[in-house]
């Protein structure tokens, strides 16, 4: 049993293929910079597909599973996709319009060309849908919050759900006896505050726009600031451009990643050192409100391609936690070994790991676990 994972982006696709009975990763592969997006992802599929009709583990794939980035409300489980499931799920194109229509085509391609195999649906946002309901609501009119569907989903959550349940193994506890601070960090960060297993509360929102300042996206900010921007000439369009590709650490210094964030501020550069600190900041100030919100915690995970490689960001982002019982080994935080590490003070009361996570893998496990049931 091969398990084939399906991870299409606005501008890349990647793909996985698993051995369903040992997990090991027989084939990975991605293409880049795909543009424009339905022409050329069209192209990528078959030649995606063409690659892989000639591997020696093709006739073995058994199913094809889905990273679908937005499941809004109605999708909050892994799911076998039909027409109708295919069809309810273009409703969610609003939610995500530079990723789901091209989750979408990955879907109907794998459907067309290879009939007979089932196609899996797993959703980024899944993870964070047993939030609450004083967690997930805005305070907002309640009808326009029905009306136009406006709640916090949250994403990322196949990362948080990966690095959670490694975690627990790693502690050798149930992950369901365990309270948890998930931190995510890349290009998109995020921050998940976990207990006894299910999200009680996430730093992105309704859109990935919200909570943590990442790499050129803005973060949590006062809405009177886009007021504000409306006022003085921007438009629908341009504060988009604004908020989700002009801001966050490449607002602040002028790039983006953190790579040539860290190398200007080393040669000097004050804007992003300022940057570094802002971006170290706001991770602290989530964790020591998620920290509350679960009433103490058993461990802290840093994981991404930030959270895992960058030992100054993590010292950052620990420094003064100690008030809350966690606290860092600094010699430990600078010899991390993949894929998992504890970095945390033998004094700590919350253990701290940088876990390296696999998101292909929990959807293919998470395909076999709907398949097997």
């Amino acid at each position: 049993m091969n398990i084939l994972v399906i991870n299409a982006g606005s501008s890349s696709i990647k793909y996985s293929l698993f051995d369903g009975q040992t997990w090991n990763l027989l084939l990975e592969e991605s293409l880049e910079n795909i543009h424009p997006p339905s022409t050329n992802h069209h192209k990528a599929f078959e030649q995606i597909f063409s690659t892989l009709s000639k591997s020696i583990h093709f006739k073995n794939i058994t199913v094809i599973a889905h990273r679908i980035v937005h499941g809004g409300a109605k999708f909050t489980q892994p799911i076998l996709i039909n027409s109708q499931v295919l069809e309810k799920l273009h409703d969610t194109i609003p939610l995500a319009p530079l990723h789901n229509p091209v989750n979408i085509l990955g879907i109907k391609f794998s459907m067309g060309n290879f009939p007979g195999i089932p196609n899996i649906a797993v959703f980024d946002t899944a993870f964070h849908s047993t939030l609450p309901e004083y967690a997930y609501r805005y305070a907002l009119p309640a009808k326009l919050q029905e009306d136009l569907g406006i709640r916090r989903f949250g994403f990322h959550g196949i990362s948080h759900q990966y690095v959670t349940k490694v975690t627990a193994l790693a502690m050798n506890h149930p992950l369901t006896s365990l309270k948890l601070i998930s931190v995510h960090l890349g290009n998109g960060a995020s921050i998940a505050a976990v207990a006894n297993g299910q999200c009680i509360d996430t730093s992105m929102g309704m859109t990935p726009l919200e909570g943590l300042m990442m790499g050129s996206r803005c973060g949590d900010l006062d809405p009177g600031i886009m007021l504000h921007l409306l006022r003085n000439g921007f438009d629908e369009e341009s504060l988009a451009e604004l908020l989700n590709h002009e801001s966050g650490l490449k607002g602040i210094c002028g790039v983006s990643d953190m790579r040539e964030v860290n190398q200007l501020a080393r040669s000097g550069d004050q804007a992003a050192q300022l940057a570094i600190t802002m971006f170290s900041y706001r991770i602290k100030k989530y964790i020591g409100a998620y920290t509350a919100a679960l009433g103490g915690i058993d461990a802290l995970i840093f994981t991404g391609g930030i959270g895992e490689h960058d030992a100054e960001i993590r010292a950052l982002c620990c420094n003064e936690l100690g008030a809350l019982g966690t606290v860092l080994s600094k010699e430990e935080n600078q010899h991390v070994v993949s894929p998992i590490s504890r970095i945390s003070a033998p004094q700590s009361r919350a253990a701290i790991f940088v876990v390296s996570t696999n998101e292909a893998l929990e959807i293919a496990q998470q395909a076999k676990t709907l398949l097997d049931d």
